[in-house]
């Protein structure tokens, strides 16, 4: 029986990504394996399309990737059948996202978000350097934010939000103000494509797995076949889907992902 074929979608910070000092390294031998086994593994985060175009240098990846939780798809060249980069957009713009934010503020909000901050102040908030810093505030459909408020406060904001078709996302380290997309919907998007493209080449199954840490990776877990939740500081809050071949890893950050992956891919036949 010919083995199935895989595709891994991931979040990054907290999850290949260590939560502290954004190293990926320890993750080293399973990226490895991934791409000598030629399976896709999208990156999908939080982090802005510049950010994540960086880090894909660094990586090694060539594959699609989904950046601002949703917000877009990003599609290398070539990929698909395609001449040139394509970027899909879900949901709001980040202009519109920054006009119901101030309108908000004027109401009597308090929030402290990127687009407030200059490339030093991030830098110092988040431990990134100036250059990554600059790289995080190009946005295309989200604005990360830090509550400032009380939490009655925070509650009555989701809701006015929720009344201009927005919503508020808790990641690792940031509230992301953003349209009604998730992380889930870039996945099932590629999914379907990579579908297609291994079904016109007569190719078995594909089984897709996905990898997160907290909250605002639950629908991307819950819509993949296998889904991993990598050890954090949120990762308990996140829910396993009990009816799948779901794992927790026990190490956390880039070293459980490596783990998980390399387990995965044994178990698969890689």
């Amino acid at each position: 029986m010919a083995r199935p074929r895989l595709i891994l979608f991931s979040d990054l910070d907290g999850t290949l990504l260590d939560h502290d000092n954004y190293d990926w390294r320890a993750a080293q031998p399973a990226l490895a394996k991934l791409r000598s086994s030629g399976i896709p593994l999208i990156l999908n985060s939080s982090k802005t399309l510049p950010e994540i175009r960086a880090l894909r240098e660094d990586l090694g990846n060539t594959d699609p990737f989904i950046v601002e939780n949703g917000a877009a798809v990003v599609i290398p060249p070539h990929v698909f059948g395609n001449n040139r980069e394509d970027v899909v957009n879900f949901g709001a713009t980040r202009a519109q996202v920054l006009a119901v934010l101030e309108k908000l503020r004027a109401e009597g909000a308090r929030f402290r978000g990127f687009e407030d901050m200059s490339v030093q102040e991030l830098a110092s908030e988040t431990g990134m350097d100036a250059a990554a810093a600059a790289l995080a505030k190009q946005r295309v459909g989200t604005e990360p934010l830090l509550w400032q408020g009380t939490d009655e406060e925070r509650a009555e904001f989701e809701a006015a939000l929720a009344r201009e078709g927005l919503r508020l996302v808790a990641g690792g380290r940031f509230l992301h103000a953003m349209g009604v997309f998730d992380k889930a919907d870039g996945a099932r998007f590629l999914l379907s494509k990579y579908q297609e493209q291994y079904q016109e080449h007569g190719d078995g199954p594909l089984i897709a797995i996905a990898l997160g840490d907290s909250p605002n990776d639950q629908q991307m877990l819950e819509a993949a076949d296998i889904p991993v939740v990598i050890r954090g500081v949120n990762s308990e809050q996140v829910q396993l889907p009990s009816a799948k071949h779901a794992m927790r890893s026990l190490k956390p950050g880039p070293e459980g992902w490596n783990e998980c992956v390399l387990n995965l891919l044994f178990e698969y036949g890689y």
